[in-house]
């Protein structure tokens, strides 16, 4: 389930397999010109309180959209491309910024190890605010994607070399690390390159997805 205007939008602009909208007369009559490029779609005209029950949230949207969950059975592939690859992310929030972030800087594909947060928890999927649509999500052993490529990966870490020292980067795996114990020593053993926005003032950490969005604006722009 997704929920909210701008989402329920983006899903279908970006061509995702909606199944059904559930959404306000107010909604519906809005958006009538993007529903009629898309009446395949079944559409079903509810009452706010209706969707009030319907929604997740404490203040509920417009609109909601059941989707498929796309297939997540596609090989990998890192070279020629950047990827995020997210070791343990547990805040649905976090895991949502993280790829709006990712689809801010055209990373296309997001890695999840298996003990990250579902993707599609109703948090995660309102923070992507529509992201999730055009970035592909996929799940794989971090350890092990890296000991099969030759592509470089870069640990964020608090003792790694300073981002300001690195050029802009177009073939790479950004390694994002648990909000709590950051990345696993194993998966840092066996990185490329450590990595670290250096620290000007007293915080002894950065939340995950700020520090995500820091790196990506140093790695990625030109």
């Amino acid at each position: 389930m997704a929920e909210g205007d701008k989402i329920v939008q983006e899903l279908l602009l970006a061509g995702q397999q909606v199944q059904e909208i559930y959404a306000t007369a107010d909604w519906i009559a809005a958006h009538q010109p993007l529903l009629q490029e898309h009446s395949r779609v079944r559409l079903l005209e509810v009452m706010p309180e209706v969707l009030k029950q319907m929604s997740s949230l404490i203040t509920p949207n417009r609109a909601m959209a059941l989707l498929n969950m796309p297939a997540s059975n596609a090989p990998l592939e890192l070279k020629g491309k950047v990827s995020l690859a997210l070791d343990a992310i547990q805040d649905p929030g976090n895991m949502g910024t993280i790829i709006r972030i990712a689809d801010w800087f055209g990373i296309q594909q997001v890695i999840c190890s298996p003990d990250c947060v579902d993707v599609y928890n109703p948090k995660t999927i309102q923070a992507t605010m529509g992201s999730l649509a055009r970035v592909h999500i996929a799940e794989s052993d971090i350890h092990q994607l890296l000991t099969q490529t030759t592509v470089s990966s870069y640990a964020a870490t608090l003792h790694g070399e300073n981002i300001a020292g690195f050029a802009p980067i177009e073939e790479g795996v950004i390694l994002i690390g648990n909000e709590g114990r950051g990345l696993r020593d194993e998966i840092i053993g066996i990185s490329t390159y450590r990595i670290t926005i250096p620290r000007m003032g007293g915080a002894e950490s950065l939340n995950a997805a700020v520090a995500t969005g820091i790196i990506c604006g140093r790695m990625m722009i030109k």
